[in-house]
């Protein structure tokens, strides 16, 4: 029970693999806030988290609506008191060459992926900082950490995917100078670049009719099962990752072990990386 007393949020943490991290970090004694855009999944995770003697509650929403990153932040401390980890899970893609992406599409992908960590980030920051000069001041040294999530597409970019790629550069970028920015907080600043993973986004469709509905947009998702097997051939483990172990990289950012560690980006990709 390395997280006793730590209180958590997770974006996107109602399915796939925001729900892993949510109850990794609860199973290790966090207070949870869960997160999803639509309240059922939500409650589903609350639901496991329960059931294996954990805390948490719900903040249903997209992350890109004016006012979710306080109503978010609040959630943590009025009901559950306090803030201890942030992680910013929550997104999906929505593909397509340059020369056919809409302005729509870019904006949608960049919000999710930067703007509403950004938000969120900005939101947390009064208490961040009051908590810190208030522990300082008693002689505590508290850490708290935050795990951004990136991808190989950030990482080294990929055809298709020029807005998408874009935005999981950026959240590099901000990881590296928020790292440099509350480091006086005691605030680790992390990211993990995912390769490979099975999740709903990426599940083998042979003919290509997997949608999933995103605040009214149908967004086409999964992966011809002919190329999954291609791109698993080039995963030195010889497989796609599984959510909990994408959760698991993003968990070992958030253990007491790491508290000296800042600024970092990991790729959890099976050895795979562009």
């Amino acid at each position: 029970m390395k997280l006793a007393g730590k209180v958590a949020l997770v974006t996107g943490s109602g399915r796939g693999i925001g729900r892993e991290i949510a109850l990794k970090l609860a199973a290790e004694g966090a207070a949870v806030v869960v997160n999803d855009l639509d309240a059922a999944p939500a409650e589903e995770t609350i639901e496991a988290i329960k059931a294996l003697g954990g805390t948490a509650v719900a903040c249903i929403g997209s992350v890109t609506e004016s006012g979710f990153a306080e109503r978010f932040v609040g959630t943590a401390i009025e009901q559950l008191g306090g803030l201890d980890i942030i992680v910013n899970n929550a997104g999906y893609t929505w593909d397509n060459v340059i020369h056919k992406m809409s302005d729509e599409q870019w904006h949608a992908i960049m919000n999710v992926h930067v703007t509403a960590p950004f938000q969120i980030l900005r939101a947390a920051s009064e208490f961040l900082r009051v908590q810190s000069k208030k522990e300082a001041m008693e002689g505590r040294e508290v850490f708290r950490k935050v795990v951004n999530i990136s991808s190989i597409a950030g990482t080294g970019g990929n055809a298709g995917q020029a807005n998408y790629s874009a935005g999981k550069a950026a959240i590099i970028g901000l990881t590296k100078a928020m790292s440099k920015e509350w480091g006086r907080y005691k605030v680790n600043v992390n990211c993990v670049a995912f390769g490979l993973i099975k999740t709903r986004l990426t599940e083998a469709t042979a003919d290509g009719s997997a949608a999933i509905d995103v605040e009214g947009r149908s967004i086409k998702v999964g992966v011809n099962p002919d190329l999954m097997k291609m791109m698993e051939a080039n995963v030195p483990l010889g497989r796609a990752g599984t959510p909990a172990e994408a959760a698991g990289a993003v968990y070992l950012f958030c253990l007491p072990e790491s508290n000296y560690v800042s600024g970092q980006v990991i790729v959890c990709g099976g050895g795979f990386s562009m």
